[in-house]
């Protein structure tokens, strides 16, 4: 069944980092789509992630069918505007502020059932600026204060990395070292100027299941994942902990854990994301989530391909954040391995005596 929800595609970055510039790309772009932009400025985010934020806003229509939007205003009653005009879009792209957390209009996408009919999260692109990123993510904070140029990498689907052609070749492989530390596998494209093919940030999908996770997940095999010696280290700033197991999971013992895991340590998860094998079902089982809020999917919906007759068993998973403890995640998702009984043989008929 095809999926006639509209894509949405939100783009973030740190002060600087070219989104503006990109926007302007983008609707500028002879792309033969009909786009809005929506440009996102938060007032302040509170403890529930809600967005709070004045009540003014101003649209443009540009020449090519494109519009717009300047947003101070509920997102949430934006998006039902844009949803009931009679002339729908191919694609929103909503661009936030440098020091926003894109969390919570993802979650927006999530929690309202209006939202989830309508629209679907297409990617979270991050604008990166390759000459002084460094200084963002190096930056000294307050204790308890959460870098907000490394959080955007850690949130990114899909990451431009802009204005390569000012940074040297160190920094260039500094700012490279930086993003596989933090996100591993994330898809990069380089730039100068914000101009990034269009086509491979629209209907890009990069934020669903399938086969975007898949390579993701496998990438991030090649690469390993960590030297054993870091094992019991909780990290403080943000990284990523990519677990691969062999075998079967018990469905009732895996959704426990990871409801008790996304309980108690949601707000330090960021992102997580796998590809499992239940016991008991050839279906694969793909699950997505930001903080606490989860999407599962399954092979039978299409996402994935089915497990194949021969095809070794294993479960992949992916947990990006902070404070991040490699050892007791990888405990944890082992514990969650079925126990399988041994078929036992059925006994040999004995042979009529003569």
């Amino acid at each position: 069944m095809q999926d006639t929800r509209t894509p949405v595609t939100i783009i973030t970055g740190f002060l600087g980092s070219g989104k503006t510039t990109l926007i302007n790309h983008i609707l500028t772009s002879d792309h033969g789509r009909k786009i809005c932009i929506i440009e996102n400025e938060f007032g302040e985010v509170n403890i529930d992630n809600a967005l709070v934020i004045d009540t003014i806003e101003e649209i443009f229509e540009m020449n090519n069918g494109c519009i717009c939007c300047n947003i101070r205003g509920d997102l949430v009653r934006v998006l039902d505007k844009i949803r009931k005009r009679k002339n729908k879009f191919d694609a929103i792209f909503i661009e936030t502020t440098g020091l926003a957390d894109p969390a919570p209009v993802a979650h927006t996408f999530f929690m309202d059932d209006g939202m989830k009919e309508s629209f679907r999260v297409d990617a979270i692109v991050t604008m990166v600026d390759c000459k002084h990123v460094m200084l963002a993510i190096n930056d000294d904070r307050p204790v308890g204060c959460l870098n907000e140029a490394e959080r955007q990498l850690a949130f990114a689907d899909k990451l431009i990395l802009n204005k390569v052609d000012l940074a040297t070749k160190d920094e260039k492989k500094e700012v490279l070292a930086c993003i596989k530390g933090v996100n591993p596998g994330v898809e990069i494209l380089e730039c100068e100027y914000a101009k990034v093919d269009v086509e491979k940030i629209l209907d890009a999908r990069a934020f669903e299941f399938g086969k975007t996770l898949t390579a993701e997940l496998e990438a991030r095999d090649a690469a390993g994942s960590g030297s054993d010696e870091e094992d019991h280290v909780h990290d403080t700033r943000v990284s990523s902990v990519g677990i691969v197991l062999d075998g079967e999971l018990d469905t009732e013992k895996f959704q426990e854990w990871l409801s008790k895991l996304l309980s108690e340590h949601g707000p330090d998860i960021f992102r997580s994301k796998g590809i499992l094998a239940m016991h008991g079902t050839d279906e694969k089982l793909v699950f997505h989530g930001v903080h606490s809020i989860l999407q599962f999917g399954s092979s039978a919906e299409g996402n994935v391909k089915a497990w194949e007759e021969d095809e070794p068993r294993v479960c992949r998973a992916v947990f990006i954040g902070k404070n991040l403890d490699r050892e007791a995640l990888d405990k944890g998702f082992r514990s969650c391995l079925a126990v399988v009984k041994p078929r036992s043989k059925e006994p040999k008929s004995k042979e009529p005596e003569a």
